[in-house]
């Protein structure tokens, strides 16, 4: 039986700005199981990326309920909502977020750093994930050495290392050609077929299609919750 992996209930996110209340989500619903492959569109201001960031326990909503991988992700204080962030989800960004001046290995073991994993460990499954996404010989290459594409298969490495179970993609291809970007969710395909959860904020058509659902928002709402039926290759 599938397990529920993200519950939400009538959740809500207003921001108080000195010009008053801006609300952006308003009373959302939606149960996501874990090992599904769901892509979020919307235009500028829908509320797509307040609602990604409240998944990943960036940000907390103004009210309703949250539940990932069971726990009510309100009831936790910092250090434990840390620690399940840490431990359930690998974030994958537009920018890549790698460090310049530090080696591919060291940017992907970075993860295992707030997890207080040794340093030898931390090699080793460094150099396992950057293997995983095809840069085996890159293990001492620094980010300006590699291509775009190359660079995002490092993020998702980094996404990777701490073996999670909920991949969270913001715009992932959105700095990247098509060749390219077709690469990388072909990766993205691989991992959903291994069992990981992935969820991506995406404004491209053809990039949603590698996805098994598509939500989509507007003013702050759930107005589309599909399954896609005409999904690209290779998924």
């Amino acid at each position: 039986m599938t397990e529920t992996l993200i519950e939400v209930r009538e959740l809500a996110k207003t921001y108080y700005t000195e010009a008053g209340e801006i609300p952006v989500l308003h009373g959302i619903n939606m149960d996501i199981q874990q090992g599904e492959f769901v892509a979020i569109m919307g235009a500028s201001g829908s509320g797509k990326s307040t609602f990604m960031n409240i998944l990943g326990c960036l940000d907390k909503a103004s009210s309703g309920e949250y539940r990932l991988a069971g726990q009510v992700v309100a009831n936790l204080d910092k250090d434990a909502l840390a620690k399940l962030r840490n431990r359930v989800i690998g974030f994958v960004f537009q920018g890549f977020n790698l460090l310049s001046r530090t080696t591919l290995a060291d940017n992907v073991a970075l993860p295992l750093v707030y997890a207080q994993v040794g340093r030898a460990e931390r090699q080793q499954r460094a150099e396992k994930m950057l293997e995983k996404v095809g840069l085996a010989r890159f293990f001492h290459h620094r980010p300006n050495q590699i291509s775009g594409g190359q660079q995002q298969r490092v993020a998702i490495a980094r996404a990777l290392v701490n073996n999670p179970t909920l991949i969270l993609a913001d715009e992932p291809t959105g700095n990247l050609d098509t060749k390219t970007s077709a690469e990388v969710m072909s990766l993205f395909c691989q991992l959903n077929d291994e069992g990981i959860t992935v969820i991506l904020v995406t404004h491209e058509q053809d990039i949603a299609t590698f996805a098994k659902r598509l939500i989509r928002f507007s003013d702050g709402e759930v107005v589309e919750d599909i399954a896609i039926s005409n999904r690209s290759w290779p998924c």
